[in-house]
């Protein structure tokens, strides 16, 4: 695979769409998770895929249809979120299927054949086109470049809002713009591992890095580097299997959460029954 990379363009694609995804999952994904704001990611993720299907009807590109329809998606949950009258999670809901359905209904309205909405849907990594890169080049420098220069903020607001609000910091003009970092983030990751599949990319690779840090910045970096490997190893899968790659990396990648979770647990176990046992010698050793 390593001499494909060096001849074909399109595995070129592949391996830089993988290394900039890796960078929004480990910034958007931590920021979701340590905010609670996954399954709020879910219906965004999903929601956009009606503006997806407004851009095949339409006749421009999709993902610029699908990112209005996110960033659409984000502000409005943002905006409920603050009523008393609607709860956020049910218009999470709506807007989730909502978007589903009104990506299908304008793919159906489309002239001619319908076109395979795949990856799309799944992901495909090897179908990453030059001008997607660049797409994923801007949004990805975005999200650095906004997560580098109000880092201390986002630090504060996401280790406690109240202190943050206290300590002066404007929480709202953050919590905006992380409902726009969420959207531009999911843009990227559709084109990796698609709509279905975005939250499970978002999630997996910080709950594993989360088991062995503690420190935010610590996670951030562990995530990217975690999700580099799963996206590699994903990209491999996809070039010799002909498996969707975002099937590839969200099946890896689960798995081996649930490996580490297993056996932390069962290490743990046993490191506190031998602690015990040995406490139970050392008091009749005593006696």
């Amino acid at each position: 695979m390593i001499r494909a990379i060096f001849q074909y363009s399109f595995m070129q694609n592949a391996l830089a769409a993988a290394l900039l995804a890796s960078i929004v999952t480990g910034i958007i994904g931590t920021i979701a998770i340590e905010k609670k704001l996954i399954s709020m990611s879910g219906g965004i993720a999903h929601a956009s895929f009606g503006g997806i299907g407004l851009g095949y009807l339409a006749g421009f590109e999709p993902i610029w249809g699908g990112l209005a329809f996110a960033i659409g998606s984000s502000l409005l949950i943002s905006k409920i979120s603050k009523s008393k009258r609607v709860n956020a999670d049910t218009m999470t809901g709506i807007l989730w299927s909502f978007g589903m359905a009104l990506g299908i209904l304008f793919i159906s309205l489309a002239p001619g054949y319908m076109p395979d909405m795949t990856s799309y849907l799944f992901g495909d990594i090897l179908a990453v086109s030059s001008s997607a890169v660049v797409i994923m080049v801007f949004f990805t420098a975005a999200i650095a470049a906004v997560f580098v220069m109000f880092y201390a903020y986002l630090n504060a607001y996401l280790f406690d809002e109240e202190y943050a609000l206290a300590s002066g910091i404007n929480t709202r003009a953050l919590e905006l713009m992380i409902y726009l970092m969420i959207p531009a983030g999911i843009i990227v990751l559709i084109k990796i591992v698609g709509v279905i599949l975005t939250i499970a990319l978002m999630t997996v690779p910080v709950s594993i890095a989360k088991l062995f840090f503690k420190s935010f910045g610590k996670v951030v970096v562990a995530s990217m580097l975690i999700s580099a490997v799963f996206s590699l190893l994903g990209l491999t899968a996809s070039y010799y299997v002909n498996i969707s790659s975002g099937v590839c990396i969200v099946v890896l990648a689960s798995l081996v959460y649930l490996v580490i979770m297993l056996t932390r647990q069962r290490v743990q176990s046993r490191m506190h029954t031998n602690k015990q046992h040995k406490e139970c010698q050392h008091q009749k050793t005593k006696d």
